[in-house]
């Protein structure tokens, strides 16, 4: 149970209640979460965490929304949006740069070009923000965020910590710091040429708008690339593009995405889930692995 009044003792953010999450993910699909949480720093986030845990209230962590199929039921419990609170970046003076977990993934590499430092480009595009590319170690071209990194701040139980990167158990498309709420990381990046840079994030973007449905509510990559091969490729080979179930459809751009046509359910999606991996199994004897996390009631 939820005590409102607990929680303002010492909590300073915003609180809403009965929120629907359509609004605040990219596939614009998702019930109401019963109290949505905006904390506005480090002490807020860790006031409100070491409550909700102690008070053993459920919660997710959310960001830029992307990457996260919500259940039309909704969330139980709470949503903590670090978003707002946490949309920052800044160069140390030993050049290390430190951005908060609710930066976009769009602002942190212009922010890095804009300063000279070669290396986040690849990021360009990628929707979402820094907390979520962090816990999923997100990548794009052959690259990771977690190249780059230093260290990672972050509330682990009831306490705010510190993780060197090599303690962060960063792999493909994950990392061990999957209970943790990432709070800030700290990077070291080479020194590059600005207009280099600007061109290669440009191409960057012209790729991928050519290649992926941008126009769409979608939440980016709906499967893990299996070893040595692509998921787009497999679901492709299956003729699966254009498949549709209410208003949700396997990309005919790209078949790796399932978008939003405009009334969308989440069960929609998850029907086209269940489609494309029965269909790739039976085919390619190859089991797809989800890379949108599902949230919510379900």
């Amino acid at each position: 149970m939820i005590a409102l009044d607990d929680i303002r003792k010492s909590f300073r953010g915003r609180i809403a209640l009965s929120e629907p999450m359509a609004r605040y993910t990219t596939f614009r699909i998702g019930g109401v979460a019963d109290i949505y949480l905006e904390p506005l720093d480090k002490e807020d986030a860790l006031a409100l965490i070491t409550y909700l845990r102690r008070e053993s209230v459920s919660y997710v962590l959310m960001g830029n929304g992307s990457n996260i199929l919500v259940s039309d039921q909704g969330i139980r419990g709470a949503v903590v949006n670090l978003e707002v609170g946490f949309n920052y970046a800044r160069i140390e003076p030993d050049s290390t740069i430190v951005a908060g977990a609710g930066i976009k993934l769009a602002k942190f590499v212009d922010f890095c070009i804009g300063n000279g430092y070669a290396g986040a480009e690849m990021l360009a595009g990628i929707p979402g923000t820094l907390g979520g590319a962090v816990i999923m170690n997100a990548g794009a071209y052959g690259g990771e965020i977690s190249d780059h990194m230093l260290a990672v701040q972050l509330i682990r139980g009831s306490k705010l910590m510190t993780i060197a990167k090599d303690d962060a158990g960063f792999a493909y498309r994950t990392s061990s710091l999957q209970g943790d709420v990432i709070l800030e990381a700290s990077f070291q990046f080479p020194s590059g040429q600005k207009e280099n840079m600007k061109v290669a994030r440009r191409e960057m973007m012209t790729k991928r708008n050519r290649s992926q449905p941008v126009q769409w509510g979608n939440a980016g990559s709906i499967f893990k690339n299996p070893k040595g091969d692509f998921a787009a490729r497999l679901i492709q080979e299956c003729g699966l593009k254009g498949t549709t179930v209410g208003g949700a459809q396997i990309s005919e751009l790209h078949a790796n995405f399932i978008i939003n046509l405009g009334q969308a359910t989440a069960a929609d999606v998850m029907a086209l889930v269940q489609i494309a991996r029965q269909t790739v199994f039976e085919k390619f004897a190859v089991e797809l692995e989800l890379e949108v996390k599902l949230i919510g009631d379900w």
